[in-house]
């Protein structure tokens, strides 16, 4: 399995890659801004290795302890944490309900102490609003996040398939090093 320093430099050395590409389809600068930020945040502290004590995980900082019940729930390298497109959509659905419970509590303390008026249905409908208002931008922002879980995911399948390969072609060596002691050994048992 590579290390996370081989995830951040291949997360970092595929950006410019990124930016080209996305800048040509898209024709805009914001979208790709979004897009990379998107990919960087997914590649260096969002990604698929948040279920195990991880470079990524250690970025949080002192906030890295929400993602805890998200490790004690999933097995590393499940399908849930390591999988396409489900294990973006899991980290993100985990992290907005954790920010949405923070959000809540603040509002309902913030009513409580401060005595403002809050209308819970009125919020929902202007963030209803505000997603069929900037969607290219989520859009852009949620293939970022994947595009990082992504070159996540393919550094970790060609690592361990690279390793696999290593330790194959290794054994028989081995097992002609083993022959050839063999002969040697019976070659000088012989002359004796």
């Amino acid at each position: 399995m590579p290390s996370g320093k081989t995830h951040d430099r291949v997360t970092l050395w595929s950006l410019p890659w990124l930016v080209g590409i996305s800048f040509g389809i898209t024709r805009s600068g914001e979208l790709t801004l979004i897009l990379a930020g998107g990919y960087l945040f997914s590649g260096l502290m969002f990604g698929p290795d948040l279920d195990i004590y991880s470079v990524q995980y250690k970025r949080w900082g002192i906030l890295r302890h929400i993602w805890l019940p998200y490790q004690k729930t999933l097995r590393h390298r499940s399908k849930l944490s390591h999988g396409l497109i489900v294990g973006t959509v899991l980290r993100v659905v985990y992290l907005l309900t954790l920010v949405a419970l923070i959000g809540a509590l603040g509002v309902a303390i913030a009513q409580l102490v401060l005595g403002f008026p809050w209308n819970w249905q009125d919020f929902a409908q202007s963030l209803k609003m505000g997603l069929i208002h900037y969607r290219l931008e989520a859009i852009a922002l949620w293939v970022g996040l994947e595009l990082g879980a992504v070159s996540h995911i393919l550094t970790d399948t060609i690592g361990s398939r690279y390793k696999r390969l290593q330790r194959r072609q290794s054994k028989p060596k081995k097992a002609q090093t083993r022959r050839k002691t063999k002969r040697k050994t019976s070659r000088n048992s012989r002359s004796r």
